[in-house]
């Protein structure tokens, strides 16, 4: 309620105030514009010095004093009083006013000499209307070209401010010159760049709210452009008429992005004329020449009729002769003559010198008959000398040499003789006691003297490997049990060509050392042959323990060189065209184009850095048999990992007795603990100060996939006690906690099993053709074909990846020739167990597309026995 101001709001003025002569009242501050945001309302404030009042004036209509909240102080400089007021304004106020201007308010402030008026400040309701007046539409510009994308913000009190986003980041113009976005809220692109191609959104805000533009697909395609030409070819005949040609290719630059083809030919073809080959030809022969001092004379031809030419042959024979032109009777002159005896002396003296030899070799034969040559008597006894050979009974007393660790998996074969000393000796060569497969054995010595010997200290424990032969249709491999898994696409192998591929996990010590306190996350798993590429890449499924966590963890995947090194193939963050990795919280599917030895290592970056540990718990009963061994398992928590655990516990005849748990250990170098509490205490002891456990933080973080274990040993008091009931904690000191109840009978034959594997895929270790994939060969061409196309409205294979949770690298999805078959290998990969079908239909009708398209498949199609689906799956 407001009223005019006059004599009734005198009284309340106080009669004097201390105010210099001749000052009038001075604003410090004066009200300021605002806006009302909802229904919350606005304070407008004013502040003056000398005032013996203010007042505030809305609208040309005092405000009455009760609406008004005053302070005073005092000036210390001047001693001037300072007076400041307050006012509110609410909506309701804003929108009952109606005159020609906006609503407005202004201060008039008094002292002895007179008064002074504020600057009106204005009040507005402030808003955003929800429609753009024009959204951004999908552009397709040739390289270097200008890109242009108009945006009008929707209708706002105040104006909104526009920013533009590209796949959902913000662009800033500042950080590119070739982007301008200050010209009336349009994005400028000066010269089209292939990375320019995205999703562009234009987003206006105000103080009241945000609003989004439709996305608008910018795609910077590029017009394929002739190479030069290559150089005419020979002509193609040898003899008369032919042609020749020349070529050229689309590459300079090669269409890219549904660019044009270049116009015009490939190849070029003109006629050629060879000039035949002409094969030389002898003349006559010439006269002879006259007699020379020699008694010879001669006569020549020449390869003239006619010459060779055009690449003919030459003439065959000589072009020159001679003979004796005396018939025999030439004699010389005297030089000639002493040339000649002294050839013969050389001659006879050489005849002589041979008689000799011969007659003295004759002589020796004649000799040896009757006499004895003298033999070196190290001769007899050479290849026969004796020696003793005698066993190390140090360390390993069945092997020869203890450095020296036999190899279990073929037979016996010796490099040369060997010489045992008596019979004993000989048998601890036999078959029977190196090739024993028991995990200890007893062989005999010399002096009779029984040793131990345990295998599993020298056996080395092979690969888990599966191999198939797979065609053009591909297929996928499984390591059992693992985790592991190789899918190789239809069409990756070459027709008519079919490969033998495997896929191994080493279980070996893995010449992997990472450095500080890197992790090795998962198997090192092998792929080969490495002597063969493929056309499309494979997808490889490694298990890895870290939680995902981009700000905790730098994930790195490495390769392994002929040479035995390891290299850095890329980080899982990277952008890069050469391989693309995708971090699923239990498992990383890598697009690759060749085979090797891959393995994931972890840098922890802070140390809120999670690996994730599996804890199992197994017992038996021991040789005692009041005694009951519990064996607690801290592993990776991977399947290989934990599949490697319940081997070596079969072995030994333990059970699994609890499902186990995930334990999220972190890198904040605090220790594990490992109890055992609340057992019986009538039935069961254990040994004083066993009951718990403590293991180093670097022991659990190094431990490179090898599982780490605590054994507890717990005895009964009766034999008549075949129940057990206790807890097992395993926890990280100020980390995470887990509990295991153990409730479970010592006999076995009353004890339940657990399931030991969520994915038992022992009896599909290789599918070959159709039946590997979930997607149908049909569904997926009609899929590419659709997708691979770019659309100005954005619906193409970039929004495929993106409804399928593809954000990142999409550039090496662009390099490949069917971006969307590419994205949809990776489906597979990621959908190997639960084949979820619903949700790519699911994705692909939220990208637009009719869901008629994927699902328009005949009954036989649907139901072939190669695919395990219904038609309730959603394709």
């Amino acid at each position: 309620m407001r009223q005019k101001h006059g004599n009734d709001n005198s009284e309340a003025l106080p009669e004097s105030i201390p105010s210099a002569p001749g000052t009038l009242p001075h604003f410090m501050e004066e009200p300021d514009d605002a806006y009302i945001i909802k229904s919350n309302p606005i304070v407008l404030r004013c502040k003056a010095m000398p005032a013996m009042q203010i007042f505030f004036k809305c609208n040309g209509e005092w405000v009455h004093q009760n609406e008004h909240v005053s302070e005073e102080s005092m000036d210390e400089t001047t001693g001037l009083k300072i007076r400041e007021v307050f006012i509110n304004v609410t909506r309701q106020q804003v929108e009952d006013f109606h005159g020609p201007e906006d609503y407005w308010c202004q201060c008039v402030a008094w002292s002895h000499l007179g008064t002074s008026k504020s600057r009106k400040a204005s009040v507005r309701i402030a808003y955003l209307r929800k429609n753009f007046e024009q959204d951004p539409q999908g552009k397709e510009v040739p390289i270097e070209g200008m890109i242009v994308l108009h945006c009008r913000p929707p209708e706002g009190v105040p104006a909104a401010e526009v920013e533009w986003l590209k796949n959902e980041e913000p662009i800033d113009s500042n950080l590119d010159e070739n982007i301008d976005t200050r010209a009336d809220h349009n994005l400028i692109i000066r010269q089209a760049r292939l990375s320019d191609s995205g999703n562009y959104t234009c987003m206006a805000a105000n103080i009241v709210a945000k609003r989004r533009s439709m996305s608008a697909t910018v795609v910077v395609y590029v017009n394929g452009g002739w190479s030069s030409w290559t150089e005419w070819s020979n002509c193609n005949a040898r003899c008369g008429r032919g042609w020749q040609k020349r070529s050229r290719t689309c590459t300079n630059p090669a269409p890219l992005n549904g660019g044009a083809f270049c116009e015009g030919m490939s190849v070029q073809k003109i006629t050629c004329t060879s000039l035949c080959p002409v094969d030389g030809n002898w003349e006559v022969w010439s006269e002879w020449s006259v007699c020379s001092p020699e008694c010879e004379h001669l006569r020549v031809r020449e390869c003239i009729a006619p010459p060779p030419r055009n690449g003919g042959k030459y003439c065959e024979g000589l072009s020159q002769e001679s003979e004796n032109c005396t018939e025999g009777l030439c004699i010389q002159d005297i030089e000639n003559a002493s040339d000649i005896a002294l050839y013969s002396g050389l001659g006879a003296a050489v005849i002589a010198v041979a008689v000799l030899v011969v007659g003295v070799t004759l002589y020796r034969r004649s000799q040896s008959e009757y006499g004895v040559d003298v033999i070196d008597s190290s001769a007899l006894t050479g290849g026969f000398q004796t020696f003793n050979f005698k066993t190390v009974r140090q360390g390993n007393s069945l092997l020869l040499n203890s450095s020296m660790q036999p190899d279990l998996t073929v037979s016996r074969t010796y490099s040369g003789p060997i010489c045992l000393q008596d019979p004993m000796d000989k048998e601890l060569m036999t078959e029977s006691s190196l090739f024993n497969p028991l995990s200890d054995i007893k062989v005999k010595a010399r002096n009779k003297a029984t040793y131990i010997q345990n295998l599993s200290s020298i056996s080395t424990q092979s690969e888990l490997k599966t191999t198939a032969i797979f065609g053009h249709l591909g297929g996928r491999l499984v390591v059992p049990n693992t985790g592991v898994s190789l899918l190789i696409p239809h069409g990756a192998i070459p027709e008519e060509s079919s490969w033998e591929i495997y896929l191994a996990i080493n279980q070996r010590e893995s010449s992997l050392q990472p450095e500080g306190t890197d992790v090795l996350l998962g198997p090192e798993v092998t792929c080969g042959p490495s002597d063969v590429s493929v056309s499309t890449p494979f997808a490889l499924t490694i298990p890895h323990c870290a939680e995902v966590n981009s700000e905790h963890w730098s994930i790195h995947l490495k390769k392994r060189t002929q040479q035995g090194k390891w290299e850095e193939v890329m980080s899982v963050e990277e952008e890069t065209t050469s391989c693309y990795c995708l971090l699923d919280p239990y498992a990383c599917h890598i697009l690759l184009n060749s085979f090797g030895t891959y393995a994931l290592i972890g840098e922890p970056i802070s140390d809120c850095a999670v690996r994730q540990l599996k804890v199992a718990v197994f017992g038996c009963l021991s040789c005692n048999s009041l005694d009951y061994n519990l064996r607690v398992y801290c592993m990776d928590n991977t399947p290989c990992s934990f599949q490697e655990v319940v081997l070596d516990e079969r072995l030994q005849g333990g059970q699994l007795l609890e499902e186990p748990k995930l334990l999220h250990f972190k890198g904040n170098t605090f220790s594990l603990q490992i109890s055992v509490l609340d057992i019986p205490p009538f039935l069961w002891r254990i040994k004083p100060f066993t009951a718990c456990q403590e293991v180093p933080f670097s022991r659990v973080w190094c431990s490179n996939q090898k599982p780490l274990h605590c054994a507890f040993s717990l005895e009964r008091y009766t034999p008549a006690t075949t129940q057990l009931s206790c807890k097992i904690c395993v926890r990280q000191v100020k980390g995470h906690e887990q509990i295991l109840q153990i409730q479970t009978s010592i006999l076995e034959s009353e004890r339940e099993s657990i399931t030991f594997f969520a994915h038992d895929d022992s009896n599909f270790p290789a599918q070959m053709g159709a039946k590997a994939f979930k997607i149908p060969y049909s569904i997926r061409q009609r899929i590419c074909a659709t997708f691979d196309t770019p659309n100005a409205k954005g619906k193409d294979w970039q929004m495929l990846a993106q409804k399928n949770s593809i954000s990142r690298n999409l550039s090496y999805f662009a390099t490949q020739s069917s971006p969307s078959a590419v994205i949809l290998d990776l489906w597979e990969a990621r959908h190997q167990h639960d084949g979820d079908l619903d949700s790519l239909a699911c994705a692909l009708e939220e990208i637009g597309r009719t869901h008629s398209k994927i699902s328009d498949i005949t009954e036989t199609e649907i139901e072939e026995p190669d695919f395990n689906y219904s038609r309730q799956n959603g394709l």
